[in-house]
């Protein structure tokens, strides 16, 4: 798990800076050959976004690519990706999800798996901290974000 532990430190950062900017701290980094080429943190509250989730927020400042290069990429949440984050990563292509944690969030995971990608879960403390904190703090926030 080591090889994984500098990019979910970089979706961790990701997930601050959401949390700093008066957001809910969820971050993600799309990693290509060894090198961060994307970054995204949840910014459904800064932006007024129905969708802007952080891995969505992530795809969207990567750009475009061309699907040879999303299938050898990997997708790096801080928390377990939704039905919508989960069906990017399909659509797309992206074969290998590394998951902070799904303690306070679990998305489609077998689901995901079952299609062929390789889902690994951390369970990393500081991203089970950050998202405990936040929806003691903010469950309104919170129940909106995961559409309840």
């Amino acid at each position: 798990m080591s090889e994984h532990n500098e990019f979910m430190q970089a979706a961790i950062d990701e997930a601050k800076k959401g949390l700093a900017a008066g957001g809910i701290p969820i971050g993600s980094v799309l990693v290509l050959d060894g090198e961060i080429i994307g970054r995204g943190h949840n910014q459904r509250v800064q932006l007024g976004s129905a969708i802007r989730h952080a891995e969505m927020d992530c795809l969207e400042n990567t750009g475009r690519l061309p699907a040879k290069d999303y299938r050898r990429a990997i997708l790096y949440s801080t928390l377990s990706p939704c039905d919508m984050c989960s069906g990017a990563a399909l659509l797309y292509g992206i074969e290998h999800i590394v998951v902070g944690e799904n303690r306070t969030f679990q998305g489609p995971e077998s689901y995901v798996s079952g299609r062929g990608v390789k889902v690994e879960v951390l369970d990393n403390p500081e991203c089970v901290a950050l998202m405990e904190a936040f929806i003691r703090d903010k469950p309104e926030l919170w129940n909106e974000d995961i559409g309840v």
